[in-house]
């Protein structure tokens, strides 16, 4: 069975979400549906993070400033714009969409059960779909991770400046 499950794991800043960025450019054309994650920085301190879909939108989906009862860390998580953007993006039909990208399946996303049911979705289909993934955690990234038809690629600086011609050349075979 060809993979056609991605999943990017590594240490903090080891250059996942630089490695999807650089992904999408290599595919140009194909149609996706998803988003990757910026951090909010402001002198030089990150204050939170941004999902920014690959349609255009983009939320706040974390933030210390954030009221929220679901925290990870120093962020108030806001659900609600998260699930706004998992509608717009993850929710598309799969008749629609050549690439799925999820950035990332970690421990924030996790709090949202759309998210949880759009990422089972968009696993069960038969589109491909690139995704990062937390290093560690239980639940539903462990589920995620012990797939039969995904592949744990570790991302480091050895080769994370390879690992975007790789990628789409797998994912255009698939």
């Amino acid at each position: 069975m060809k993979p056609r499950r991605w999943l990017l794991t590594g240490l903090p800043g080891c250059g996942k979400t630089t490695v999807v960025r650089r992904v999408l450019e290599l595919l140009a054309g194909l149609r996706v549906a998803g988003f990757y994650t910026e951090e909010i920085r402001s002198q030089g301190r990150r204050l939170g993070f941004r999902a920014a879909g690959l349609s255009g939108a983009s939320v706040v989906m974390a933030h210390e400033a954030v009221r929220s009862p679901v925290r990870v860390s120093r962020y108030g998580v806001d659900l609600e714009a998260l699930d706004r953007l998992i509608a717009v993006e993850l929710d598309k039909p799969s008749a629609e969409v050549d690439l799925y990208v999820i950035d990332e399946i970690g421990k924030m996303e996790c709090h949202s059960p759309r998210f949880i049911a759009a990422t089972r979705r968009v696993l069960d289909s038969p589109i491909p779909l690139l995704a990062t993934i937390a290093m560690k955690g239980e639940g539903f990234i462990a589920e995620v991770k012990a797939r039969a038809d995904a592949v744990l690629v570790l991302v480091t600086p050895a080769n994370r400046d390879r690992l975007p011609a790789e990628l789409a050349a797998a994912i255009r075979r698939a």
